[in-house]
């Protein structure tokens, strides 16, 4: 909208007619529009990249405030009608968080850490992976366990509120079935 709108070369036609030299006259038709992108296949693990910076002018700063993130979350609103792995009926494709990495310091230096979780192993995620079958069962809460969180010389057991509370960078999700 505004000043992103984009260059339409069916509207330019339509407002100017079908005139095969438009673009040397520099008469263009810029209208409102909306992408969407859709998920056409769940993978059974979703990895999220979240931008921690902020470009103002040629300078970069970090973004050091809370993004606030589930441990449950719901990609259904995201994928096709038709995704190729959820079977038909299915009105949600949940995932359950079980590891974060936090960054902190600046752009120029810092520190990376590790937040996961100690679960037992996903059989049906596994029958996904492995072998491409989905599951009819559908698991609808978090995957149990402890969460740790992990430095460079040690470890320790944290509550998933503190998890929830990190400056997450990227976030590993696997897919509940």
């Amino acid at each position: 909208t505004e000043t992103n709108k984009l260059l339409c070369d069916v509207c330019t036609r339509r407002h100017y007619g079908p005139k095969k030299n438009i673009k040397s006259e520099k008469k263009y038709v810029y209208t409102n529009a909306r992408k969407q992108m859709l998920i056409s296949l769940a993978p059974p693990i979703l990895t999220l990249h979240l931008k921690r910076f902020q470009q103002a002018g040629f300078n970069l700063r970090k973004v050091n405030r809370h993004i606030k993130f589930p441990e449950v979350i719901d990609l259904a609103p995201f994928c096709t009608v038709k995704c190729k792995n959820v079977a038909e009926g299915n009105t949600k494709v949940l995932y359950s968080l079980y590891g974060v990495v936090e960054h902190s310091g600046t752009m120029r230096s810092g520190h990376y850490t590790a937040y996961a979780k100690m679960r037992s192993m996903n059989n049906r995620l596994s029958d996904l992976v492995l072998r491409g079958r989905s599951p009819q069962a559908l698991e609808t809460e978090p995957v149990k366990g402890q969460w740790f969180h992990i430095s460079d010389t040690h470890v320790q057991a944290v509550s998933a509120s503190k998890v929830l509370s990190s400056q997450a960078y990227l976030l590993f999700y696997e897919r509940l079935l």
